[in-house]
């Protein structure tokens, strides 16, 4: 009978339960729209830790820089954000683009600049790291107006390059380059890039955060339907380069050196980009590989020699890193994106090319007025440090004298 009573209940509860949740389908709130940026701001929070604790920590490979590197990286993404959203307000910026998507916008400005930055590590004072941040902003925001948005009218036909890998990886390198032709002394040519355990191990961490959250910064954007395959894409790209790493170093080595282990690795993550989302996965895997050994043999061979050819010091070696595996990825894409523009995407390489080349030197030469470091690579110069590394916390008066009596004491026992 309880039963029997309970069964109208039930059904009504039931009909109540299926008009909510259709309810709930139609709300504003919970819309399919609203849950897609929520997942774009997850993968604006992955990118955010790519930013600071990646970069950041992968450029703490220099012995005595690593206090300077860590906050060089705060003060380098804290001028990009709000500067690229500056832009966008008064650059009469797409008014159907959602706040998250600026935001990750401004995030892409970010790490291109701090790629750029890579360049010229450990040779600038904190003050010019924020003047770089303010040149290279606009001209990187220039440079993707002209390449993605068709401005100037000089590229026209879409351009492949999904994840970056010629807007911001190549730009930036580019453009770092071109701040350090500008600006590299015969001192700090001659002055060695100190490493030791401590740091390379912080460096191979921050390496690792990067490897981790790759695969959001190039799904950032990307169709919802599409985030999947180009997360397994820059997964299995990663892989590729990894392994390509490893046996490339040890070919041209001899053993495995920790900077190919650190940079190299990422290789993979570069080159992807552009096709991230278009490609399939073997595809992704083969690309991977071939980023990962063109980025090895530049650190392991081509470094060395243009240094000493050039009389140019690339810190971080991000021309290995994103530079030629940034322009790999936007050549690849000829190959393997079906029914590409030819003429659109060689116009962009080149286009990005020459305004990177240009602008950083022009930057450079500015930068430069704002004096010289008197010491590359080291902490000493700019932050409170004491020899051995350590440094010592202010006292307080009653810390004092809370020490001084005991010593008294000590004298008196011992007299």
């Amino acid at each position: 009978m309880n039963h029997c009573r309970q069964a109208p209940l039930l059904f009504v509860m039931l009909l109540l339960t299926l008009g909510g949740v259709a309810g709930a389908a139609e709300a504003p709130g919970t819309s399919l729209a609203a849950l897609s940026e929520v997942q774009k701001y997850e993968r604006a929070i992955h990118i955010m830790v790519m930013l600071l604790l990646g970069f950041g920590f992968l450029m703490v490979f220099v012995k005595k820089y690593g206090r300077s590197a860590l906050t060089a990286t705060y003060l380098l993404v804290s001028v990009a954000l709000p500067l690229y959203f500056l832009k966008e307000s008064y650059h009469g910026g797409d008014s159907s683009t959602g706040v998250i998507d600026k935001l990750i916008l401004a995030e892409f400005a970010a790490a291109s600049l701090l790629i750029c930055a890579g360049a010229v590590l450990g040779r600038l004072k904190m003050s010019q790291y924020l003047l770089l941040g303010l040149v290279f902003v606009p001209f990187y925001a220039m440079n993707e107006w002209i390449v993605l948005n068709g401005g100037l009218g000089l590229i026209t036909g879409k351009v492949v390059d999904t994840g970056g890998s010629i807007v911001i990886h190549a730009f930036g390198a580019i453009f770092g380059l071109g701040v350090a032709a500008a600006m590299t002394t015969r001192k700090e040519l001659e002055t060695p890039i100190a490493c030791d355990d401590t740091s390379d191990r912080f460096s191979l961490l921050g390496s690792m955060a990067l490897w981790v959250f790759w695969p959001s910064f190039c799904a950032a954007l990307v169709a919802p339907a599409d985030v999947p395959k180009t997360a397994v894409n820059v997964i299995l790209a990663l892989c590729g380069s990894t392994l390509a790493t490893y046996f490339a170093s040890v070919k041209l080595r001899g053993k495995i050196s920790a900077a190919d282990i650190a940079n190299a690795t990422l290789a993979g993550g570069v080159a992807i980009g552009s096709t991230c989302d278009l490609v399939v996965p073997g595809t992704a895997f083969v690309i991977g590989l071939l980023a990962g050994a063109l980025s090895t043999f530049g650190f392991a061979v081509i470094q060395a020699k243009l240094t000493a050819f050039t009389k140019k010091v690339d810190t971080c070696g991000v021309f290995y890193l994103h530079g030629l595996p940034g322009m790999l990825g936007g050549v690849a894409a000829l190959v393997v994106v079906d029914g590409i523009n030819f003429r659109a995407q060689l116009t962009a390489i080149m286009v990005t090319i020459a305004i990177a080349a240009i602008a950083g030197l022009f930057s450079g030469k500015v930068i430069v007025f704002l004096g010289r470091r008197l010491e590359p690579y080291t902490d000493a110069e700019e932050f409170e440090v004491e020899e051995g590394g350590a440094h010592l916390a202010p006292v307080t008066l009653a810390e004092t004298s809370a020490v001084i009596p005991d010593i008294a004491i000590g004298e008196r026992e011992a007299g």
